[in-house]
């Protein structure tokens, strides 16, 4: 009988998740890593449904490794302009990294999530494939396509084909307590969305204020710290120019943000840097894609070019907006998904 560690959130999601798992007959444990001040609940809620469904439970306490892999990198990245996505650096670094080794070191086989997406195996390479949900408006492969062969080859996301309210079904009818627990929106560690203030209180740096500059390099403003600020931007800036600005770049030496029309948003190429491949391991030649910039825009047709160094080039039919450093550039075949990389 195959073994599964069930990565137990205190959320409907991976709760239902274990449920279904031990109905198709594995042999399941739960545990939950904790990462933060505020797991404690999430912590209970898990133990709970673990023990609702006759499992046994375990909590990994990850906190010093979530500082150093996630917070430490996410403060180091908005401090040298960039936006990062800590959501999937976690997923990379601890969830099917650390969190898989306590897996593997428990003789369990694999890890499953409560994530939306599906696996399957290549017939003829043998490859661990990593598809879309069947639910596209909840599809989470987006923060998933970083993952490696081994870390895919041992993981279990038993949500891939089902709708979020019959997984709440599920889990009502199960007696579980999460069933109608709300979704978590917020980054973990920043529940209030506030990453300046955040930045700010766990560094005790003072990010200082500086000057809004339109595409010339003139001074239009004073803002609050560049940390602040995302490129695309419209809400907050309070300049009265005339017409809408958005925040279309930062310098954090100059610690200037420069502002200006929508249409300066928009462009057609990026370059990636640490791309990761699923359906193969390295790309040789160019390939039609579809592409994501942002885990809810809708994919883009372009064409994916191989560069040096692990990087790859991503030139769009379209121009896209707002295309942002430091987050993901996830591509699509179809529900496949081709691979990834960190938009430089």
């Amino acid at each position: 009988m195959k073994q599964v560690l069930i990565a137990m959130s205190g959320g409907v999601d991976s709760s239902a998740a274990a449920f279904l798992l031990k109905s198709q007959g594995y042999r399941c444990l739960g545990g939950t890593m904790l990462l933060w001040e505020r797991d404690g609940q999430s912590a209970a809620d898990a133990q709970a449904v673990a023990e609702r469904l006759d499992m046994t439970y375990h909590t990994f306490d990850a906190a010093e490794l979530f500082r150093q892999q996630v917070v430490a990198p996410f403060i180091q990245d908005y401090e040298q302009g960039l936006t990062p996505n800590p959501c999937i650096r976690c997923n990379n670094t601890l969830k099917f990294s650390y969190l898989l080794d306590q897996a593997l070191a428990l003789g369990c086989d694999y890890i499953a999530t409560g994530h939306y997406a599906r696996l399957a195996q290549d017939p003829v390479t043998g490859r661990t494939l990593l598809y879309k949900a069947v639910n596209e408006a909840k599809d989470q492969s987006y923060f998933l396509a970083g993952l490696t062969q081994h870390q895919l080859s041992h993981s279990m996301f038993p949500l891939g084909g089902y709708e979020k309210e019959q997984i709440r079904q599920i889990a009502e009818l199960q007696g579980l307590i999460t069933a109608r627990k709300r979704d978590s929106q917020d980054i973990c560690f920043i529940p209030d969305g506030d990453y300046k203030a955040f930045m700010e209180r766990y560094t005790g740096t003072h990010y200082p204020c500086g000057m809004f500059v339109d595409l010339q390099g003139k001074p239009v403003g004073r803002h609050t710290g560049a940390v602040g600020y995302t490129i695309g931007q419209r809400k907050g800036l309070g300049l009265a120019m005339g017409a809408p600005v958005y925040v279309c770049s930062k310098d954090m030496q100059q610690n200037t943000v420069t502002v200006g029309p929508e249409q300066q948003l928009f462009s057609r190429e990026l370059t990636g840097r640490d791309s990761n491949f699923i359906p193969f391991e390295q790309l040789i030649e160019p390939m039609r894609v579809t592409a994501k910039t942002r885990s809810r825009q809708a994919p883009q047709e372009a064409t994916v070019y191989p560069l040096e160094n692990n990087r790859i080039r991503v030139v769009f039919d379209q121009p896209q907006r707002a295309i942002t450093p430091g987050q993901a550039v996830v591509l699509y075949d179809g529900d496949l998904v081709v691979g990834s990389a960190t938009i430089l």
